[in-house]
């Protein structure tokens, strides 16, 4: 082995063995790692999580007014009457204490209810102290026999809440899909960039190699001066794409470090070392394709969530049109004696019953508000039902596009992959040809450049490809099944 042999492969072992460090402090993340972590720390899917538990709340709170209350109350009135019999004025002073406690509520019917006990003591003074306890026990209820009866009416705002507990997990797995995805893309194009800066490297060195053998065939005389002139320009036209190449790695990784939750950005920081990605296996139907996006896509599914939302405003407004004819009524048991225990015991016997029944009508004149509010609430649920079959057709046609673009990109990828390899052996050929002395430094360098061109056009299509998948899982809303994401409850 020569002395210059001998430096030249003390050179390479030294890289790689630098290249190989490199790579030992540099941390190594994988496309499952890197969705793993934003799910987990993505500012923005983190603001968008609150949306749900929000939802539920909400919904607590509608489904809340059918909850029974307990009320207590505790009254006291006091009462003079100043009067005279004849010359002798006389005072009669009357103290009344109120003691009641009821059990009352709503039914999703519309019934207003009230189970209630009461005690009055009465005190009165004329003619000395005197007592008295009037105690009752029994129910009343109010019952709406047309405006404000039935479900529709008084369960309005559990069905939109319920609804909007529905669009609020939608629209959270609508913000998951999309963060998944960025990640994806982000991923993707980190790799793209990583390849076009190795072979932004690869060229150079091709250069490289062809502006050594120049200099040597230069030092025996057997090649002109400007050939080497013409390979040390063909060297020099790769500084500037690698540098470009370069600071496209750096920036593609912080997009995707931000992606997933990080917020601090370095120069320094080591470059992640990136897992190949294997492609996921796609087939195109675009008839079961649309039919999977309309069941799979959150857009849809909120849209038709709206509807719900709308057609349950439709029918409280139709109710809210009726008259108000209200039925109330009360049955209970009375007591009366001059101590609390026996008045108590009376009602406890059933004894003294009493009865209530009536009926409040109320019309409005003109009917003007009910009809103003169920017209708008029905042109809001047509709208509402027009916005769904537009946004069915607008999905028709970005499925038509994403499987059209997958079909490209594929086809894509084998052209490029043909037209590299005939790039290579052309290069090889002028090469072997170059060093029998039968070819020119020039058309080397021409099939230099066009070998990186098309391992750059290889490389774009690749990527192309694999940003096309991810489009196509968004585009049916089937990101999260794909990558096996389980957002789990909210």
């Amino acid at each position: 082995m020569t002395k210059r042999q001998i430096v030249i492969f003390a050179a390479v072992l030294a890289a790689l063995l630098s290249r190989a460090a490199a790579q030992e402090t540099s941390p190594t993340l994988t496309l499952d790692d890197a969705i793993r972590l934003a799910l987990q720390r993505n500012k923005d899917l983190k603001v968008a999580s609150f949306s749900p538990k929000i939802s539920r709340a909400n919904l607590l709170v509608a489904r809340g007014a059918f909850d029974p209350s307990l009320v207590f109350s505790r009254t006291y009135n006091s009462t003079d009457f100043n009067t005279s019999i004849g010359p002798i004025p006389v005072l009669d002073l009357t103290k009344v204490d109120n003691f009641n406690a009821s059990v009352q509520g709503l039914l999703p019917t519309g019934t207003q209810y009230s189970f209630n006990g009461s005690t009055e003591e009465v005190r009165d003074v004329y003619n000395g102290i005197t007592k008295n306890y009037y105690t009752f026990g029994g129910f009343q209820v109010t019952q709406p026999l047309l405006k404000g009866f039935g479900f529709a009416a008084n369960l309005l705002q559990v069905r939109i809440q319920k609804a909007n507990r529905g669009i609020s997990d939608a629209n959270y797995r609508q913000s998951a899909i999309n963060t998944v995805t960025n990640v994806i893309n982000a991923y993707i194009n980190l790799q793209l960039a990583h390849d076009q800066l190795d072979s932004a490297n690869r060229a150079r060195s091709l250069a490289d190699r062809l502006l050594n053998e120049n200099e040597k065939k230069f030092k025996i005389g057997s090649t002109s001066q400007s050939d080497v002139i013409e390979a040390r320009a063909s060297r020099a036209q790769f500084d500037e794409p690698i540098l470009i190449a370069t600071r496209a790695v750096r920036d593609a990784q912080n997009y995707l470090r931000e992606l997933i939750g990080d917020d601090s950005f370095f120069e320094d920081e080591p470059l992640f070392v990136l897992a190949p990605i294997e492609l996921p296996e796609v087939n195109v139907d675009r008839k079961a394709d649309l039919q999977r996006a309309l069941s799979m896509r959150p857009d849809y599914q909120i849209a038709r969530l709206g509807i719900v939302q709308n057609r349950a405003s439709e029918s409280a407004a139709i109710n809210n049109l009726l008259p108000e004819v209200d039925f109330v009524g009360g049955y209970g048991y009375n007591g009366s004696a001059t101590n609390f225990s026996p008045s108590l015991q009376m009602v406890e016997d059933h004894m003294n019953p009493s009865l209530s029944a009536g009926i409040t009508v109320t019309i409005p004149l003109t009917f003007s508000v009910g009809r103003g509010t169920l017209r708008a609430a029905r042109l809001t649920r047509m709208q509402a039902e027009e916005n769904l079959r537009s946004l069915a057709a607008e999905i028709a046609f970005l499925v038509a596009q994403a499987d059209g673009q997958v079909e490209t990109t594929r086809k894509r990828v084998a052209a490029d992959q043909a037209a590299y390899e005939l790039a290579k052996q052309a290069l090889d050929a002028e090469e072997k040809k170059y060093k029998a002395g039968t070819s020119s430094t020039l058309s080397v360098v021409q099939e230099q450049q066009l070998e990186a061109n098309y391992e750059n056009s290889l490389a774009n299509a690749v990527a192309a490809e694999r940003l096309a998948i991810v489009a196509y899982d968004q585009t049916l809303g089937t990101t999260l099944d794909r990558y096996h994401v389980d957002l789990g409850a909210k």
